[in-house]
């Protein structure tokens, strides 16, 4: 078994993977990481470990992972090698890199828009054969409530609406409306941007857009792991 681990900006997720399928899943806020890969990895000692993390990860950091795996594997922006091996450009963090290596690898042959729902939203593009066209960052959805709360005098916070009007009566509903409503067409224009890829939803907020939307949608929640397992199998050809 391997175990991989998505260190985000705000989160960590964690899921056992045999091959290419993902086992039980764990989802981890707050600083002590280390504590939180320990723990799992203290039930049965994973054959490969593979870390992306947003922020390089320190040496000790490092040699504290070693020892609770066979092979350790650390995706962060200073890994050149991997960036070199999978096209692509290093300024993304590994784990959009992991989505855009999951995505060439379901739907091969496809052009993809891969649209991550989190704290921030990004999009990337890969053409049919693969290759990184672009994309895009903002604010996510829980980000764009507390900045209006936050920049916008009188403004409340408000939590996300599971039901809301297309437009807004009143104070509360407006405020829904222009977030929710906003990203919603955010995400139908990108998917006109290349009306023949695949579009695929990731992310904490994905299966709560998904059912805003009238496109063609691929809602796919552990994208990231998913990728991460695919890494793991080629750990030995890729050679980082």
């Amino acid at each position: 078994m391997n175990l991989l681990v998505d260190i985000g900006n705000t989160a960590s997720k964690a899921a056992w993977a045999e091959g290419l399928t993902l086992g039980k899943t764990f989802r981890y806020q707050g600083e002590k990481v280390m504590d939180f890969i320990a723990s799992i990895a203290a039930t049965q000692k994973p054959e490969k470990l593979v870390v992306s993390s947003t922020k390089p990860l320190s040496a000790y950091a490092k040699n504290t992972l070693k020892v609770l795996c066979g092979k350790l594997i650390v995706l962060d922006t200073n890994n050149e090698e991997f960036y070199k091996k999978y096209s692509l450009p290093n300024y993304l963090f590994p784990d959009r890199c992991a989505s855009i290596i999951a995505a060439r690898n379901m739907f091969k042959g496809r052009g993809c828009s891969i649209i991550d729902l989190g704290n921030t939203i990004t999009s990337d593009f890969i053409d049919a054969d693969g290759n990184y066209i672009g994309g895009r960052i903002t604010l996510g959805c829980v980000s764009r409530y507390k900045g209006l709360n936050r920049y916008a005098k009188n403004i409340p916070f408000l939590t996300v609406a599971e039901q809301h009007n297309e437009i807004g009566t009143d104070l509360e509903s407006s405020i829904h409306s222009g977030i929710v409503g906003g990203i919603v067409f955010e995400i139908t224009a990108q998917a006109a941007l290349y009306p023949e890829n695949i579009i695929i939803l990731t992310g904490a907020d994905a299966n709560y857009f998904v059912k805003r939307l009238k496109n063609s949608i691929f809602a796919i929640y552990n994208l990231v792991l998913i990728g991460l397992a695919q890494i793991s199998e080629n750990y030995d050809e890729v050679n980082i």
